[in-house]
């Protein structure tokens, strides 16, 4: 017997390790797995953005070229500031119905400052005040009154909307000899102006969301207000800085706008803007509750709604298939995204 059990005991030894070492490979397994969930959320839509640029791109050769992507980016570069702003305001949980009338009347105030003699550059910070103004006003409602977003946001779409008509009494202003044109239809080495200010809200708008303290406390209140609150955050306080900025760059917009056009219309201009700024938004993976999500989501998610309108003017698509075929892929897009998510997740 004594010389049976040394022998089974040494037999089993070399065991030990084979069983100790299938940990490790699970670690590993799982880091990797990690990291491509990790991949996947950092990804994001930009694969629908790519695959729909090679679609396009297949279906028809005038769209890879330097004229046309230069169009596409002109065309979302007002949607892409737009979304900026609705992405700080949606990351606490809210939302902004407004940004289009906004835009409009901050419009026509843009317009009606420009044709003072002597004085042109007037209409550039009267449009920003404008759209500021109306900001706070959404906020004060919001944050201290506390009014419902939505509410008070759709009430805003119309009242502003009627108050832009009223700013030009109906009609078109128009300024053929605009002094700040060279904003909507100017280049600085072969770039537009309009793609220029759009980064340049993007990268500021990263910033302040990822590398301040402001940031973190826009993303604590949308992710829960009351934690917010009881750690000694004013959530009143960012609030009313989320609505301010998306007013405030909705009158950036709306400068954007009347520079490229050279004319501003208190009825037409920025109709349905508003819709357009969401879908990116939530294109681009931000949460409706509020606390998830990324400005860079936001900049994919507007590049994808202009590709996909650019995309359909060059194949000939009427307008009535244009509309069903956007809010379809959109919807797609963005259960596809959702459900990719929650895939991840349970990996």
């Amino acid at each position: 017997m004594k010389s049976i059990l040394p022998r089974h005991g040494v037999a089993a030894t070399p065991t030990q390790p084979a069983q100790g070492a299938q940990p490790t490979r699970s670690v590993a397994v799982d880091g990797h797995r990690q990291r491509m969930k990790s991949l996947v959320r950092t990804a994001g839509m930009l694969p629908v953005l790519v695959l729909l640029c090679i679609g396009f791109s297949l279906l028809n050769d005038g769209f890879f070229t330097f004229d046309n992507l230069s169009i596409v980016t002109q065309q979302a570069s007002i949607n892409i500031v737009l979304a900026a702003g609705m992405t700080f305001v949606i990351l606490t949980g809210g939302i902004d119905l407004s940004v289009g009338s906004v835009l409009a009347a901050a419009a026509m105030a843009a317009m009606i400052g420009s044709n003072i003699v002597g004085w042109g550059w007037l209409g550039v910070p009267m449009a920003l005040a404008v759209g500021l103004g109306f900001g706070l006003v959404n906020g004060a409602l919001i944050a201290l009154l506390r009014l419902p977003p939505f509410i008070v946001t759709l009430g805003s779409l119309t009242a502003v909307r009627g108050i832009a008509r009223l700013m030009g009494h109906d009609t078109t202003i128009f300024n053929p000899q605009l002094s700040f044109a060279f904003i909507g239809n100017g280049t600085v080495l072969g770039v537009p102006w309009l793609v220029i200010i759009a980064l340049v809200v993007v990268a500021g708008s990263w910033f302040v969301l990822r590398r301040t303290v402001l940031g973190l406390r826009i993303y604590s209140v949308g992710g829960n207000p009351e934690a917010a609150r009881l750690s000694g955050i004013k959530v009143w306080g960012i609030e009313m800085f989320v609505y301010a900025v998306s007013g405030l760059l909705a009158g950036l917009g709306a400068v954007m706008s009347a520079a490229r056009l050279y004319a501003a219309n208190g009825l037409q201009l920025g109709q349905s803007y508003e819709l357009d700024a969401i879908a990116a938004v939530i294109l681009g993976g931000t949460s409706f509750v509020g606390g998830v999500g990324s400005i860079i989501g936001t900049l994919i998610g507007a590049l994808i709604i202009a590709v996909l309108t650019n995309g359909l003017v060059l194949l000939g698509v009427s307008d009535i298939w244009q509309y069903i075929i956007k809010g379809l892929v959109i919807v797609g897009a963005v259960a596809l995204d959702r459900y990719r998510q929650r895939g991840s997740a349970r990996t």
